[in-house]
């Protein structure tokens, strides 16, 4: 576990003294548990711990990448920049995450007031783990 300062620190020298990228990073996509404690110092430890479990999945797959050369993908941001969420979140055993940046929901029973309260549910629970929440209105009567 960091201490906020030595985060700042850390990944202030990374992204070689961009301030608005190092806050964004500890803010958004370093690796913190329910009372915001943070276990990784730099983006860096973040490529680690996406590259490992991309890795564990791999395989279980013929010709699986291992981790070296996934991270090797993800490290500095050079090849592959995975979206937010999916940064915060693969292999984050601390939170329940949404590994997806959007959804889009809807049910053909919407124009109705359950309609309405199970559909503001389920954009609160989609809400709640960082996604992003699109609705198909196309349910809803004309008049």
């Amino acid at each position: 576990m960091y201490s906020r300062e030595e985060v700042y620190n850390a990944t202030l020298k990374y992204f070689k003294g961009d301030e608005l990228a190092t806050n964004v990073w500890i803010n958004k996509y370093a690796l913190k548990d329910s009372y915001g404690n943070i276990f990784e110092l730099t983006p860096d430890d973040m490529h680690h711990r996406i590259a490992k479990e991309l890795a564990r999945i791999e395989k279980k797959y013929p010709n699986s990448l291992s981790e070296e050369t996934i991270y090797k993908l993800l490290k500095d941001f050079k090849y592959i920049v995975p979206q937010g969420s999916p940064m915060a979140g693969i292999g984050n055993d601390l939170q329940i995450a949404s590994l997806s940046n959007c959804y889009v929901i809807s049910d053909e029973n919407i124009d109705s007031y359950g309609g309405i309260m199970r559909t503001d549910e389920e954009q609160v629970q989609l809400m709640k783990r960082r996604a992003g929440v699109g609705h198909d209105l196309s349910g809803i009567r004309p008049k």
